[in-house]
């Protein structure tokens, strides 16, 4: 751990992301106090729970892929329906 002029640092070399080789989390004045363990192990386990992937780059993923399902479906019945007056 390191400790700053104003700010205790921990750096993390775990993240779980391929995108991020390690995270530095400065400790709230309030839990400087607390135990480098427990402090070590809630930064392990907020670095581990961050996406690889940024939300709003998933939300952008999945809004595509319902447009295009959205698409899809909207041409299907509109063969269908061309089929049936056609005939």
């Amino acid at each position: 751990m390191v400790k700053g002029v104003n700010r205790q640092v921990l750096e993390i070399h775990e993240t779980g992301c391929e995108y991020f080789e390690k995270a530095l989390f400065f400790v709230r004045p309030e839990f400087s106090a607390e135990n480098e363990g427990k402090l070590k192990s809630k930064a392990i386990t907020s670095a581990v729970n961050f996406s690889s992937v940024p939300k709003n780059k998933k939300q952008k993923i999945k809004s595509r892929v319902l447009f295009f399902a959205e698409l899809a479906a909207s041409a299907g019945v509109g063969a269908i329906i061309t089929a049936l007056f056609i005939n």
